[in-house]
């Protein structure tokens, strides 16, 4: 008798046969100060978690309902959009995948730089894409904006852009932004605007998606208001292309525990601006203590920055995490191998790594 472990399953496609599992080490990190992935490290509004214990237990059996989602999303942005605009998905990872299923074919390209958010080429690769990744300019990370320029001159099928990029921290001014929409109108850009709450770099004021229908903003309430768990994020661009990138995903792909949390912490603004002001207090703070002590490092945009240690830095991870602190290595990412990334919390817990950083 032949067992089912003897048999060969059947294979998917070529492009998932030579595909390898994006994934990230999110295990064993509860009850550790969390300065590994970018997240809010103090959680959410008080008014998020008030609404989510007041759910009836009845209401879990019921499939979500998203009705009002789109208009507090607007309502929070006080942009003149309608609810068409907004597409809703379980998570910007989400949006990417769909963006990528939706307009990705054998064939096209991705274009985008390096290092970026891990994400995007496997997005690319799945569909049979080609993947031309443009490299930041040394020593500061500065945007290939000549080297963007002409590849876009080529006609690649996607664009995506980071902004600020995630990991170097790199600034893109909004104007540029617009610009490669305009000249580049077959190619859809894809800005991924995670954040730029914390330097305010967002081409949403000055961009008018009836003259450049090409331009897709990406938004999240993972990194700011503390949502990260229970995923949700937001696509804002031409209703033409949320209708076409709504189309590839579930129905029911946000949990109704999401959208009351989404609710909730898009009505409590003041809160958010508390944490990114904290964030920002706590960053400077930081920079002048690596200053201080010789540190090499690099800071740029978003809640996070590069440190450069003296020994190797897996080795230092190591010794962090033992002390009940996580940090990432970027020892696989080009141009920055050697570095830890070090997301910025609140400026006491900031005090508590640069302690424990400065006595390894």
């Amino acid at each position: 008798m032949t067992h089912s472990a003897d048999l060969d399953a059947p294979p998917a496609r070529p492009e998932v046969e030579s595909l390898r599992a994006y994934s990230a080490p999110l295990e064993g990190r509860r009850g550790l100060l969390r300065l590994d992935f970018n997240e809010n490290t103090v959680g959410p509004s008080p008014h998020v978690v008030a609404a989510i214990r007041a759910i009836p237990a009845d209401q879990y059996a019921i499939y979500p309902e998203y009705d009002g989602l789109r208009e507090a999303v607007l309502a929070n942005l006080a942009l003149p959009l309608a609810p068409s605009q907004i597409g809703l998905f379980n998570g910007v990872d989400a949006a990417i995948h769909a963006i990528f299923h939706a307009y990705g074919a054998r064939g096209d390209t991705l274009l985008t730089t390096s290092p970026t958010f891990g994400y995007y080429s496997p997005c690319a690769q799945m569909q049979g894409m080609a993947i031309e990744a443009i490299p930041y300019h040394l020593p500061d990370f500065a945007f290939p904006l000549v080297e963007i320029r002409a590849a876009l001159g080529q006609g690649p099928r996607l664009l995506l852009i980071c902004n600020p990029n995630n990991p170097t921290g790199t600034r893109l001014a909004p104007e540029r932004i617009l610009e490669f929409a305009a000249t580049a109108a077959q190619t859809l850009v894809v800005v991924d605007e995670l954040y730029e709450a914390f330097t305010g770099d967002s081409v949403l004021p000055v961009a008018d998606f009836a003259a450049t229908p090409n331009l897709l903003v990406l938004r999240s309430l993972a990194k700011t208001a503390g949502l990260a768990g229970l995923r949700i994020g937001f696509a804002i661009g031409a209703a033409a292309v949320i209708d076409r990138i709504s189309r590839v995903v579930g129905p029911y792909d946000i949990n109704s525990f999401a959208v009351t949390a989404a609710l909730a912490a898009l009505a409590d603004q003041p809160y958010v601006d508390g944490y990114v002001a904290e964030v920002r207090r706590a960053r400077h703070w930081l920079v002048q203590q690596l200053r201080g002590a010789g540190v090499r490092h690099h800071a740029g945009g978003g809640n996070y920055l590069l440190i450069w240690p003296e020994r190797p830095a897996e080795q230092v991870e190591q010794r962090l995490r033992q002390q009940g602190i996580l940090v990432r290595s970027m020892a696989d990412k080009p141009l920055i191998a050697g570095s830890l990334r070090v997301s910025i919390g609140t400026l006491e817990q900031m005090g508590q790594f640069w302690a424990a950083y400065a006595a390894i």
